[in-house]
């Protein structure tokens, strides 16, 4: 059975809402004819009401603050019909929308998954990406495995790894050899990228036909061959090639080489950049100490995320306790997920604004709360 609940009756809610604490809204304007509906099992009319209230009072903490006192007179002068649409429009999509985004995952749910349901406690948001590609259906960085991902809405960015043959094609893949995958002891950096192609039976990706078909959000993590010339130049063809795809916000570039983040950093300050640390929790004593060391590493670098291993779960109080504002986590294992860790709004995947990161805490809060 469903209860209909008028919109208009909803948004008299919240007017009514805010002219009881002081706003200038009255509840009289002509407000958009819609009706949607709310299961009875799950959300009453009640229920709604006390979600909006809680809305209504965000919203006004922010403007006792002064951050949105241009944006209220802006809508004081439009006329209070617009504003009544605008939040019409705004509480329908927030009330009718409470399922959970694909991408969006508990880190309490994470940690249950990973045999530490004892830990898991925090209430945290995780956004999921795809490790080299849907790797669980698909070998790793090849085609299949990254158009698998890019279609597949579990995941919200692919990352991959590249690194030069030995004609300088900048190949889709992680070891420095072939022999875990393909059972051949060549090197990637010493083998031309039509032997590879041969090895592979055409499996082995290049760059440049990979990222002309991906739609969504990229991590490109750097493979350093120990030689930082030719790092830098793989660095320069990359950024070139985004930057002329106009993507240079939507790809973040990666590498556990701290001279591959440093030089991105210094010369393309606008690409945002992940550390890899290759290290896991349960081999360290005192962790803390560590931690502490991990991000001035990181801010060393000046690296905006933190790729771990997902062994670090083990001492998240830790890296949770001792993160700064700006530094994100981001946890990866050897299967096909990988996660970034949404402490506060600061922590957000590469490319969003602020306020997209926002809306979708508030999708993933209501959601949580109707599970």
């Amino acid at each position: 059975m469903r209860n209909s609940i008028s919109l208009t009756e909803f948004s008299r809610h919240v007017l009514q809402e805010l002219d009881g604490r002081g706003g200038r809204l009255t509840p009289d304007a002509p407000i958009f004819p819609m009706i949607f509906y709310v299961e009875a099992s799950k959300m009453t009319t009640a229920n709604a009401v006390s979600i909006l209230r809680g809305f209504v009072s965000i919203i006004r903490r922010f403007l006792s603050r002064g951050i949105f006192r241009q944006v209220e007179i802006l809508y004081i002068r439009a006329g209070r019909a617009a504003v009544a649409v605008s939040a019409s429009l705004l509480l329908a999509a927030m009330v009718s929308a409470c399922a959970m985004p694909p991408h969006l995952k508990s880190l309490d749910e994470i940690l249950e998954q990973e045999g530490m349901a004892e830990r898991a406690r925090y209430g945290y948001r995780c956004t999921a990406g795809a490790h080299r590609g849907a790797s669980g259906e698909h070998r790793e960085n090849t085609i299949a495995a990254l158009q698998a991902a890019d279609k597949n809405s579990k995941y919200a960015f692919i990352e991959f790894d590249v690194q030069y043959s030995k004609d300088r094609r900048i190949v889709v893949y992680h070891d420095k050899s072939m022999f875990r995958l393909y059972s051949n002891i060549k090197s990637i950096g010493n083998t031309t990228f039509a032997e590879l192609s041969e090895i592979t039976r055409g499996e082995i990706a290049a760059y440049d036909e990979v990222i002309a078909t991906l739609k969504k959000k990229l991590n490109i993590e750097i493979k350093s061959q120990g030689d930082n010339r030719e790092d830098e130049r793989l660095i320069d063809e990359i950024v070139a090639d985004i930057r002329a795809r106009k993507r240079g916000k939507d790809v973040l570039i990666s590498s556990i080489s701290r001279d591959v983040i440093k030089y991105v950093n210094r010369k393309y300050p606008g690409i945002p950049t992940g550390q890899v640390f290759w290290l896991k929790a349960s081999t360290y004593l005192h962790f803390d100490r560590l931690t502490k060391k991990l991000y001035e590493d990181a801010d060393a670098t000046q690296a905006d995320y933190l790729m771990l291993h997902i062994a670090n779960l083990r001492n998240l109080d830790d890296l949770l306790e001792f993160k700064p504002r700006g530094k994100t986590i981001v946890f990866w294992d050897f299967d096909d997920t990988m996660y970034i860790v949404h402490k506060d709004l600061s922590d957000r995947l590469w490319g969003d604004s602020v306020i997209r990161t926002f809306i979708e805490l508030v999708q993933y809060k209501l959601a949580s709360a109707f599970q």
